[in-house]
């Protein structure tokens, strides 16, 4: 479990998870257990309706946000969850995080947006659920591929992260915890900066991600 390694969690805060879909199953953290008692045989399998099929302990409280996810996102594998200090720190803020620089164009494709904080109707009836629900609906609305900006800042409340696998999920959400915290010291060092351009964005993009990609082995 990478995530206390990146310094991304604390205690016990945050969740990943990984699903099988062929059989619509994915494992998950369980809820309050410290990271340094994880164990392969502690994870939770729950299907996508959130309901435990296998484990002892309880899923995260987040279940049910991963569960829409997974739904909603065909493509994705595995979903990360943090309180990472820079990246919730827009999401305080209420800031979708902009692209300042090729750091963050390498991995996703224009600003990370910030969706709004759930009414109390939605808090009160189905609060993680809907998290989930809100993040589809954003992304399909603001017409976002879930691919190309594998990250999301929920308003008041912290960031989510997922990609190919659960692996690929801790990948991004270091990543955008370090590119957060870029954009705070380059807002610190000019107040008015504006978003790198847009030709330059789309070089470092489509450079590692697409048909043409040249960047690796």
């Amino acid at each position: 479990m990478m995530l206390p390694e990146y310094g991304l969690v604390t205690f016990t805060w945050g969740n990943v998870s990984g699903i099988d879909r062929e059989s619509g199953i994915f494992a998950i953290k369980p809820s309050g257990v410290e990271y340094e008692k994880l164990t392969p045989e502690a994870m939770v399998l729950v299907d996508l309706d959130g309901n435990p099929v296998e484990g002892e302990y309880r899923p995260s409280s987040d279940t049910p946000t991963h569960a829409e996810l997974y739904k909603a996102f065909p493509d994705i594998g595995g979903i990360v969850h943090t309180h990472s200090d820079y990246a919730t720190s827009w999401a305080q803020a209420g800031r979708s995080l902009p692209c300042y620089g090729t750091t963050h164009a390498d991995y996703f494709y224009g600003e990370i947006p910030c969706v709004r904080c759930l009414d109390r109707e939605e808090l009160e009836e189905a609060y993680e659920k809907n998290t989930g629900i809100l993040i589809a609906r954003s992304f399909q609305e603001m017409g976002k591929d879930p691919k190309a900006v594998p990250a999301v800042l929920c308003k008041n409340h912290g960031p989510f992260t997922w990609g190919r696998d659960a692996g690929e999920a801790v990948y991004h959400a270091a990543v955008l915890e370090r590119v957060a915290r870029l954009a705070c010291h380059t807002e610190q060092l000019k107040k008015d900066v504006a978003p790198a351009p847009q030709e330059l964005q789309d070089k470092h993009y489509y450079r590692k991600h697409g048909a043409n990609a040249y960047y690796g082995q």
